[in-house]
């Protein structure tokens, strides 16, 4: 019972990175935009909410937690939307390719967070904001003292609660604002939303800006809350990118199944390390690694199955990928 409950408490935080990230993206691509560049955003988020908490705590003579958590969230989802602002000029403005500008914006952003990473090192092996740490990580009073039920649900920094808030006013959004559907309709035909007379440039930067700040507060939530404060560059927040990716096509674009969509894929990826103790058995190294890409497994295997259904709700949107030129409307 103790591995299960350890297993689960591994997977929710895990699960919280990368429900930000898809929620993030799939904002960007219910406009058209496929912003391959999330890993990359996401690490720029991390670093820029990271680095300002650390530069606030060493530099004030008495930190102030509260100064210290809405500094570091606003740098955080700056910097990320800034990331975003790149991507939506080269491929909205100027057209270009969006998975080729994605990709290098995920190359663009783990080279900027790595590069300007080493000035804050100073000679040490590693940069901490425990300040931060302590805010974000913070449980709920009380109630995560109550046995296993409070080590389930209670557990957990507010980052955690909020990616579930996050969740659910995206899903009232895109269904039942206006705003939201003619976001979804210039996804699905800028033509047409652009003769209807929606804004088809307006909508697609501000979904993708608005999707990169998303995004961005999952790298934040792994550096100061995850990661226990530290800043590391072992690449792990790029995997998490790449996952979070995949969990937009397992959820089929619905807000919503990212929430349990995302809580499975960390139990899926901790399979690996709680199955034996659960199960009493020793499993191979090979055995471990392949348990790890269940979540890669399930997502393809999910994407078959909805285009053999042809369902046209569980589809990606039509426009996605595609530039739009008005010329040829």
């Amino acid at each position: 019972m103790q591995a299960i409950i350890a297993w689960i408490m591994r997977a929710v935080p895990f699960g919280t990175i990368i429900m930000y990230g898809a929620m993030g993206e799939t904002v960007t691509e219910k406009s058209g935009n496929l912003n391959l560049g999330v890993p990359g955003i996401m690490y720029l988020g991390g670093f820029a909410g990271f680095a300002s908490a650390f530069i606030y705590e060493n530099n004030a003579k008495n930190p102030n937690g509260f100064v210290c958590l809405i500094l570091s969230l606003v740098c955080c989802i700056l910097a990320s939307m800034l990331g975003g602002l790149i991507y939506g000029f080269l491929t909205i403005s100027l057209r270009a390719n969006q998975n080729v500008t994605g990709l290098a914006l995920t190359t663009f952003g783990m080279g900027v967070a790595n590069f300007f990473g080493l000035f804050l090192l100073q000679g040490k092996s590693y940069t901490a904001a425990p300040l931060a740490n302590s805010i974000y990580s913070a449980k709920i009073p009380g109630l995560s003292g109550l046995g296993a039920f409070g080590n389930i649900f209670f557990s957990y920094g507010f980052l955690a609660y909020l990616a579930i808030v996050v969740a659910v006013i995206l899903h009232r959004f895109f269904n039942k604002t206006r705003t939201g559907l003619k976001l979804r309709a210039v996804g699905e035909n800028p033509a047409t939303a652009d003769a209807s007379g929606v804004n088809v440039t307006k909508y697609k930067y501000l979904a993708t800006c608005v999707g990169a700040g998303i995004s961005g507060i999952g790298g934040l939530y792994y550096v100061l809350d995850y990661n226990n404060g530290i800043w590391a560059t072992t690449g792990q927040i790029e995997a998490l990118g790449w996952l979070a990716l995949a969990l937009v096509i397992f959820a089929t674009w619905k807000p919503l199944n990212i929430i349990w969509g995302a809580y499975l894929f960390g139990v899926l990826y901790w399979l690996y390390q709680y199955l034996p103790s659960v199960l009493g058995i020793t499993t191979a190294v090979y055995v471990s690694d392949l348990i790890s890409m269940l979540p890669y497994g399930v997502t393809s295997i999910v994407r078959i199955i909805t285009r053999m259904k042809k369902k046209r709700e569980n589809q990606p949107p039509a426009s996605l990928g595609l530039a739009y030129f008005r010329e040829e409307r």
